[in-house]
């Protein structure tokens, strides 16, 4: 075949390139609309989140959440953590790395997959090199899709790189719990590790640059969560430098050298330290656009200046989050099905959980987010632990709620929930700040008794107090 040849091997209407969970939704709303689909992966069908992120993490850290909660109520007894069924779980969630369950949703749909790295070729064309090492040039007549997600960032640490330390990816997978394990990066994957690992038994110690852990949410949040993490033994290095990296084959070990000149040591070093998009070997430089970088798009996930070019999920460095690169394929296949209105409107931060004890949900601005973003706000805490449903769940935790409010439009712009198992409290919080309800109006609604939920009283009392 004649690779250099203009005419491609192949046509359709759209090209998927990643069959992440956008890609997914992307091809399979672009099917389900009738239009001729094809959908490229170079790994797995269902992707990082799918195999080694969002669905392993949450079978590691599932059941030491419900050993914790089980001893906070009162008639449950003999309950314990068991190390290698809790592993045997989250290796069914992952299916052994397998996708061929993820399979038959493909062939329902009509789309044709094509296993093998796709690069871009000019415009609406992406060349593919198979398996197999041969090529395809196919050819989209409406649009192509870009959703090639992430991967794990590497600090410019020296020696780090060399090191080849572990990312998300083995640690989610990891076989067998590591005598020690030293982490670099306080942010959502690093913190979450450190609660699953600690609680299999493992001497964990986390080192953060910035001066608080997961610094992107409330400082509440951030001192609940270390808090958490100490009181299971993991030991905290916050506002910590790493200067060097090295490994010491006698012992057997990985070395991090602090800016102090002390080393620290563990069997497996985990880098958690932000995420990059797989977009250096994607052909961007053949439609104008340059390699190794975010996919700029705009809120229909277009690339500007390339009308037929959208950019879905992490690719385009705007919230990296799986949730998130959902919707913004479902914008995307309604713009190139022809529904001009279909937009991605921004409400701040997105809904996001960190599933550790305690869960950290949140929505929108935080109260610093806000106001460097102009806003007049008020601030109301609670105390979630208060409320007659903490006598049920989380009984003798701390557990707080923050609520800032827009007090020139009387509107939620955003909400932190922190406690045991909170996470279901952030879709609520979502949907007023996504559609601005007015705080009089969410005042009128009765929060149910006995539940947790009545921590939103407190903002009844603030919309009365102000009214």
């Amino acid at each position: 075949m004649n690779t250099t040849s203009p005419t491609p091997d192949r046509t359709c209407d759209a090209i998927v390139i990643g069959a992440g969970p956008a890609g997914e939704v992307a091809a399979g709303k672009l099917a389900g609309r009738g239009i001729e689909t094809i959908l490229i992966e170079r790994e797995l069908v269902g992707g990082e989140c799918a195999f080694y992120a969002c669905m392993p993490s949450k079978a590691l850290l599932r059941p030491g959440a419900l050993v914790a909660e089980t001893k906070r109520v009162a008639g449950v007894s003999d309950t314990s953590l068991e190390t290698i069924a809790t592993l045997r779980r989250r290796d069914e969630v992952i299916h052994d790395l397998d996708d061929s369950t993820q399979l038959p949703w493909v062939e329902e749909k009509g789309i044709e997959l094509i296993r093998g790295v796709a690069r871009l070729d000019g415009e609406r064309r992406v060349r593919v090199t198979g398996r197999d090492g041969e090529e395809l040039l196919l050819e989209a007549r409406r649009a192509v899709v870009l959703a090639v997600g992430s991967g794990a960032s590497i600090p410019p640490v020296p020696g780090l790189r060399e090191l080849q330390p572990w990312t998300n990816r083995e640690i989610t997978t990891a076989r067998q719990v590591p005598p020690r394990l030293l982490i670099l990066g306080g942010g959502v994957v690093g913190v979450e590790m450190a609660q699953a690992w600690a609680s299999f038994g493992a001497q964990v110690t986390l080192v953060e640059v910035g001066e608080r852990l997961i610094a992107q949410e409330e400082e509440l949040a951030s001192e609940r969560v270390a808090d958490g993490l100490r009181a299971r033994g993991v030991e905290l290095r916050v506002g910590v430098r790493a200067t060097g990296a090295r490994r010491d084959a006698a012992e057997a070990t990985s070395v991090l050298t602090l800016e102090s000149g002390e080393e620290l040591r563990a069997e497996v070093l985990l880098v958690a330290a932000g995420r990059a998009p797989h977009t250096g070997a994607l052909g961007l430089e053949t439609v104008g656009l340059e390699p190794g970088r975010a996919v700029e798009v705009d809120d229909r996930m277009r690339v500007p200046g390339n009308d037929w070019l959208y950019a879905i999920g992490d690719c385009n460095g705007r919230e990296l989050l799986t949730h998130q690169g959902k919707l913004q394929a479902r914008v995307a296949v309604a713009q190139i099905a022809g529904q001009e209105s279909a937009r991605v409107h921004p409400i701040g931060p997105p809904p996001r959980v960190i599933f550790t004890e305690p869960q950290v949900a949140a929505v929108g601005h935080t109260e610093a987010t806000a106001r460097r973003a102009g806003l007049a706000v008020d601030v109301v805490d609670a105390r979630i632990d208060h409320t007659a449903g903490a006598s049920f769940a989380g009984k003798g935790e701390q557990q707080h709620a923050r609520f800032v409010v827009d007090t020139a439009a009387r509107t939620l712009v955003g909400a932190t929930f922190v406690g045991p198992d909170v996470a279901e409290f952030v879709h609520a919080a979502a949907i007023a700040v996504a559609g601005a309800v007015p705080v009089d109006r969410i005042a009128q609604v009765a929060a149910p008794f006995p539940t947790r939920s009545e921590v939103w009283l407190e903002l009844t009392d603030w919309a009365e107090q102000t009214a």
